[in-house]
């Protein structure tokens, strides 16, 4: 049986893993918004394991709201990228300073 410690522990830890991803690779912006992706989604499992503790749909209708942020969110920021990288036929986050303006 699942316990409420293990939920815990299990979205601290993809949290975890989010929050490195984005501190130790700063060159790659796929890997960083692959990062916010696993940070959306361990808060999503945390809304969704208390929301079963606690017998109440509210965490889970809570789950889905952020499911369709971060989906929303990922798309947007792909589909900037493909167009970045049309321009630059590169992606670095060093030289994304120069669209700035």
């Amino acid at each position: 049986m699942i316990t409420q410690l293990y939920c815990e522990n299990y979205t601290f830890f993809l949290f975890l893993v989010g929050v490195l991803g984005i501190f130790l690779n700063q060159k790659s912006i796929i890997i960083i918004i692959m990062s916010l992706e696993i940070m959306f989604l361990s808060v999503s499992f945390n809304f969704i394991f208390f929301s079963i503790y606690l017998d109440n749909i509210v965490g889970q209708l809570f789950a889905l709201a952020i499911l369709t942020v971060a989906a929303s969110e990922s798309s947007i920021g792909l589909a900037i990228l493909v167009v970045y990288y049309r321009i630059r036929s590169t992606i670095t986050i060093e030289l994304m300073t120069l669209t700035k303006g």
